[in-house]
């Protein structure tokens, strides 16, 4: 029985008998008669006397039991002290001990008991700092961010499911990290150790291991999923690994079909030449042709060598091919439209050297094109145009170039206005490339300048020319309704300003013009011509008599915009004249109808009498009636020269009437130049007798004939060197001259007398136009009429030309064949 059972024993029995004895003595007192037992002759009081004394005594056994108890149980408490404190020394020495290993080297320790979030920490690590969070060592950003994931998930499960674990992660600080992880005793227990020397090495060589399997096989799945087909190939040059791209191209099932099957891509010959590349240690790099996907494609073939066979790839550049090719037509078709462009075009690269130009810059600046093919910089050309002059002038030229070259490093197109010192003006816009450089357009805008100063000018001319104006102007846009108009317009309609400001409708501006012209049908036509939407508008033209008596005239003419523009104009005045005017020509052609018919009539009587007046005077000139003396000889002379020129006269007023008539024929045949003119020579030489005017013939001998009428031809010429003699002075000279002129034969009539005034050398060829001034000598105005008649009666012209105290020349052409001619008028 150990000391603490006795002790209780012994402390119960002392308790009862302490509490039992003085009780039993109360009870046997107070219940026991005073006769019977031991204390039946005990009073009261001493029985109370002898309970104490039992009650005493049950407490000084107590007492008794207790202090021996206390001795006894105090050596055995201090010989377990004793034992305790040796126990805890040695648990402190070995406590010091393993602290003493466990920092032999670098480490942390993470304890968790049970569910506790915060770790017990012992021990330090360099580089390692932990935070006094939740979330412990984890969260403190001294691992990397997958290394941390990493031991993240192994923390959990070792605190979750026990799960031991170990690993090795990179700190952020470029060195290692070995992390312990174990279950001891219902804690999870982490030890993180700093790794060295060969475990270091160890470590580093695991960590560029794992990192170059990751990289690996990323770049494997890459290239699995590449767009192009990818190959591996052994050096027996046998197929060891495609990607998905490459079993489509050759429609295989996947790359395990591939590869069993040995399936190639490109065709033997390209393959011979990529393993001859490969013998020579040389990558094959090559365009070839090949089926992919059941089409035929061009492939650029990639192939490199190495030491266990080779690495190929193939790109498909048949779109490549494709936009090349279109973008190598649009360019040259850019080229071809530029180039026909007026405005000129220079494109710089980033290195601002020239790379394109086109015809309207080089004949812009007046540039030679081998110096433009040069490729010349952006600083040299300007150069140039200063040194030429062509560019404007500056006080500082360089700051100015600066400013301009601004440009190369803008992203928004500037514009320029450049006055050049020959006068013109050229708008330069700048405009920067996406992929660098500068593209400049030059537009020589002096002609657009000069043409808007002049719209202008003339928009104002024509503004104060619009007001001014006494016709009425109205201009109507498609709706109908008034756009524009004069004040002469409100003044004819008298319309108030404050109307036609309000740009009224047609409809209201006819209502209110109506009261003064009332003709409906005219105001419904007008109406019809400005609200018409047809394709054909036409201009019209309307006269109006309004009831005070006034005549307007509308003319309506469509405008390009769709509106219409009418014009109103006052003809009242003109209307009257014009009546007048008609009157008066009536009359005047009655009274040329009366002359005519005089002259006809007059020409037709006198020409009979006349004939014989003229036979009986060469009868009586001839003796047949008897001798005459000398004086009646002279005065039947003079009766018979003026009755020819009388009969001329006469015959030239017949002529002129029958050619009015149109009845005039021509007799044409040959006529002989020389002989025509010889014959009217004769025929003049009384005249020239009698004036005393030499007359002179220039004619080729061989001119020779042409197809005329001989009588008119003779006839044109007689009337000519009859004019020429008679405004020729004593002495002179009249020259008529005939050459032939490609398929013309022309006359020439020459004099040296007083000529014509320039105020009278129009109405010459007019009939009865008779001018001889001081002269003395006048006609009756029908030669040079007759002249021209004839001549273009033969298809031929007549033309005059005289300097007042000169003299005069006429010229005649005659057609060759006046009968083709004829034919070919008709």
């Amino acid at each position: 029985m150990s000391g603490w059972s006795r002790f209780s024993a012994f402390l119960r029995a002392g308790i009862f008998l302490t509490i039992m004895l003085p009780v039993s003595a109360a009870l046997a007192a107070d219940t026991v008669p005073a006769a019977s037992g031991l204390f039946g002759n005990l009073s009261s009081a001493d029985r109370r006397i002898l309970a104490m004394l039992a009650l005493f005594a049950g407490l000084l056994i107590l007492a008794t039991g207790l202090a021996v108890f206390y001795l006894r149980a105090r050596n055995a408490w201090l010989k377990r002290d004793r034992a305790a404190k040796a126990e805890a020394q040695a648990l402190a020495a070995r406590a010091e001990r393993a602290e003493a290993l466990l920092m032999s080297e670098p480490q942390l320790i993470a304890v968790w008991s049970g569910t506790e979030d915060l770790p017990l920490l012992s021990g330090e690590l360099p580089g390692v700092t932990i935070s006094s969070s939740r979330r412990g060592l984890i969260g403190t950003g001294w691992l990397d961010y997958h290394d941390t994931r990493t031991l993240e998930e192994q923390i959990a499960a070792l605190r979750g499911r026990g799960e031991s674990f170990h690993m090795v992660a990179r700190s952020r600080h470029g060195g290692y990290i070995e992390a312990d992880g174990r279950a001891i005793g219902g804690r999870a227990v982490l030890r993180l150790r700093d790794v060295t020397g060969d475990r270091l090495e160890l470590a580093r060589l695991a960590d560029r291991h794992r990192r170059a399997s990751e990289e690996i096989e990323a770049i494997r799945s890459l290239l699995d999923e590449a767009p192009v087909p990818l190959w591996l190939r052994n050096a027996n040059d046998k197929l060891v690994w495609v990607n998905k791209a490459y079993a489509r191209a050759v429609d295989a099932q996947d790359e395990n079909d591939v590869l069993s099957g040995d399936v190639e891509l490109l065709d033997r010959p390209a393959r011979e030449e990529a393993n001859a590349a490969r013998h020579d240690g040389k990558p094959f790099l090559k365009r070839v042709p090949a089926v992919v996907g059941g089409a035929r494609r061009t492939l650029d073939v990639i192939d490199i060598p190495s030491s266990r066979g080779s690495a190929g790839m193939a790109i498909d550049v048949s779109e490549v091919e494709t936009m090349r090719a279109d973008i190598g037509r649009q360019i040259e078709a850019h080229v071809r439209t530029l180039d026909q462009l007026a405005t000129a075009v220079a494109i710089f690269d980033a290195d601002q050297h020239l790379t394109f130009y086109n015809a309207s810059f080089a004949a812009l600046w007046q540039l030679d094109a081998a110096f433009l093919d040069g490729r010349p910089t952006d600083s040299e050309i300007l150069d140039r145009l200063r040194a030429q002059r062509r560019l404007p002038e500056q006080a500082d030229f360089r700051a100015w170039k600066s400013k301009l070259h601004e440009a190369y490093r803008a992203f928004e197109p500037a514009e320029h206005w450049w006055h050049l010192p020959d006068g013109r003006t050229s708008r330069v816009v700048t405009t920067p490339n996406p992929a660098g450089g500068v593209t400049y357009l030059f537009e020589d805008v002096t002609e657009r300048i000069d043409l808007e100063a002049r719209y202008k000018a003339l928009s104002r001319v024509q503004g104060e020319t619009l007001e001014n104006l006494k016709e009425g102007v109205a201009a109507f846009g498609s709706d109908g309704r008034l756009r524009l108009s004069n004040p002469a317009f409100a003044a004819i309609w008298r319309l108030p300003q404050e109307m036609l400001e309000q740009r009224p409708h047609i409809d209201d501006v006819v209502s209110r013009c109506s009261v003064l012209f009332r003709d409906e049908a005219v105001w419904q036509a007008l109406k019809g011509v400005i609200t018409s939407f047809g394709d054909a508008r036409h201009s019209t033209d309307q006269r109006m008599m309004r009831v005070d008596g006034t005549v307007i005239d509308v003319a309506t003419v469509p405008l390009p915009d769709g509106g219409t523009l009418a014009t109103f104009t006052d003809v009242t005045d003109s209307v009257n004249f014009e009546n007048a005017l008609v009157e008066k020509n009536e009359a005047l052609e009655e009274a040329a109808r009366l002359k005519n018919d005089f002259v006809h009539h007059v020409s037709y009587e006198l020409r009979s009498p006349l004939t014989n007046i003229i036979g009986f005077v060469q009868l009586m000139a001839d003796g047949a009636a008897g001798p005459l003396n000398e004086k009646q000889r002279q005065y039947a002379g003079y009766i018979k020269t003026s009755s020819d020129a009388l009969y001329a006269i006469i015959n030239n007023i017949l002529d002129l009437a029958t050619i009015d008539a149109g009845a005039m024929t021509l007799d044409l045949g040959k006529v002989d130049i020389r002989e025509a003119m010889q014959g009217v020579a004769e025929a003049v030489q009384p005249r020239l007798a009698e004036t005393g005017v030499r007359l002179e013939m220039k004619a080729s001998q061989a001119i020779g004939n042409f197809e005329a009428d001989g009588q008119r031809v003779r006839q044109v010429l007689f009337n000519l060197l009859s004019n020429a003699i008679g405004f020729s002075q004593a002495g002179g000279t009249v020259t008529l001259s005939a050459l032939r002129k490609g398929q013309e034969i022309v006359f020439r009539v020459e004099d040296r007398g007083r000529g014509i005034s320039q105020a009278v050398i129009d109405r010459v060829f007019d009939r009865f136009e008779s001018h001889g001034g001081s002269s003395g000598h006048r006609g009756v105005g029908l030669g040079l009429s007759i002249v021209r008649s004839f001549v273009e009666l033969h298809g031929g012209t007549v033309e005059l030309v005289s300097e007042e105290g000169r003299g005069t020349i006429v010229t005649c052409r005659f057609p060759v064949d006046a009968s083709a001619h004829r034919e070919a008028a008709e």
